[in-house]
C-alpha cells in the first residue's frame, strides 16, 4: 500500500528532477512512483502515460505566458513588446529543466510516435494561440491567419534556437526575437 497519494505538480516536479539526472528517455514512471513512496496506480490517477506529464510541463509555460499577461504594464506596451514579454515569460518557465525539456521534444518526434506528434502540433498551436491572446492581438480574417503563420514561425525559431543555444542568456533570445518580431510582413501586420 503506497505511504502517499502525490498531486499532479508533485508527480511533475519528481519526473522532472529525475529526468535532470538520467534524461527524459531513460525516466521510468515507477521509477516516479518509487522516488515518492507511492505506487503506478497514484501516477496513473493523474497521469494515464509519460506523455502526459510532457503536456503538463508546456502547460505550466503556457500559464506563466498567461500570468505575465496580468502584468499591469503590458497593455501599454506595442504589440511588438508585449509578444515580447510573453515569450520570454514562457521560456523562462521551462529554464530550470531546459535539457529535458529538449529530450522532451526528441521523444515526441520519433518515428513510432505519430499519436505523439500530432499532439505536438496541436500543442504548438494552442501556445501561438494564448500567445497571440495574452498579447491582446486582434487580427481577423486573413490578416489574422497570415499573423498566426509568422508568429508560429517566429516562435518555433526562437524556441529552437534557446534549445539549441544553452549558454546564451536572456538578453541573446530576446534581441532574437525582436529582430523576427521586426521583420517582413509581420512588422507591418503589429502596427
Amino acid at each position: 500500500m503506497p505511504r502517499s497519494n502525490p498531486s499532479a505538480d508533485k508527480i511533475l516536479d519528481c519526473a522532472l528532477h529525475l529526468a535532470d539526472r538520467c534524461g527524459w528517455e531513460r525516466l521510468h514512471l515507477h521509477e516516479v512512483a518509487a522516488e515518492l513512496d507511492s505506487d503506478l496506480a497514484a501516477i496513473a490517477r493523474h497521469y494515464r502515460q509519460k506523455d502526459e506529464l510532457v503536456e503538463a510541463w508546456f502547460d505550466r509555460a503556457d500559464q506563466a505566458l498567461l500570468a505575465r499577461a496580468k502584468g499591469a504594464d503590458l497593455p501599454g506596451l506595442s504589440a511588438e513588446k508585449r509578444l515580447e514579454e510573453l515569450l520570454v515569460a514562457w521560456l523562462a518557465c521551462l529554464a530550470t529543466h531546459r535539457a529535458v525539456t529538449g529530450q522532451m521534444l526528441l521523444y515526441k518526434l520519433e518515428p513510432g510516435h505519430i499519436h505523439l506528434q500530432l499532439g505536438g502540433l496541436l500543442r504548438i498551436s494552442r501556445t501561438v494561440q494564448w500567445w497571440r491572446e495574452a498579447a491582446l492581438r486582434q487580427n481577423l480574417h486573413l490578416y489574422r491567419i497570415a499573423e498566426e503563420s509568422l508568429l508560429t514561425a517566429v516562435y518555433l525559431r526562437t524556441f529552437v534556437h534557446w534549445l539549441r543555444h544553452p549558454k546564451e542568456g536572456e538578453a541573446e533570445v530576446r534581441a532574437l526575437l525582436r529582430q523576427q518580431l521586426r521583420s517582413g510582413p509581420l512588422r507591418w501586420l503589429l502596427r
